[in-house]
């Protein structure tokens, strides 16, 4: 058995967990949004990146193969703690050309939070980029500094040659911030 996971936010530099090969593409009809309570404390919530639906999107990341039921099931469990925050599981199309209707990988399962507040108690939502970036500046909890998070997830976008205007932004008043 072969499990496919999607990973597009810390997953992208520190999956966790053994796999047999990765692919470096995007999921078509999601957007990547700093909407999810992380990387903070209760006086001072973090932003972390889930996925919200929109149509005309991609979201670029890296789909990880894990073959073998055994190191699956280590996936898997592991998966299951590190992102227990994220309250749906669903499992999406995975393409590494922009220009194919065919995806490279079906199937590939990724962790997403709902918007639902009462479903999912970390769910932030929207804000204004500088209020944003303000609670990014301050924010740092168990998982470490919310701005590291954000400036590594920056870096790893880039290398892979993936550029986000509303990220790019995000970084720039960030470190404003902190300088």
């Amino acid at each position: 058995m072969v499990l496919w996971v999607f990973g597009y936010g810390s997953l992208l530099w520190r999956a966790g967990f053994e796999y047999d090969d990765k692919l470096v593409g995007f999921v078509r009809g999601y957007k990547r949004v700093f909407h999810q309570d992380h990387r903070g404390t209760p006086d001072y919530p973090g932003r972390t990146v889930t996925l919200e639906e929109d149509p005309d999107s991609v979201c670029w990341g890296i789909a990880f193969c894990v073959r073998g039921e055994e190191k699956k099931s280590i996936a898997l469990s592991y998966l299951e703690l590190r992102e227990k925050e994220y309250d749906i599981r669903a499992y999406v199309d995975f393409y590494t050309d922009l220009h194919s209707t065919h995806p490279s990988v079906s199937g590939v399962l990724v962790y997403l939070a709902s918007t639902d507040q009462k479903r999912n108690k970390y769910y932030l939502g929207r804000a204004p980029l500088k209020e944003m970036a303000c609670q990014i500046a301050k924010a740092v909890g168990p998982s470490g500094s919310n701005a590291d998070y954000l400036f590594e997830l920056h870096k790893c976008l880039q290398k892979m040659g993936c550029k986000e205007e509303e990220l790019d932004n995000l970084v720039m008043e960030v470190q404003k911030l902190l300088s």
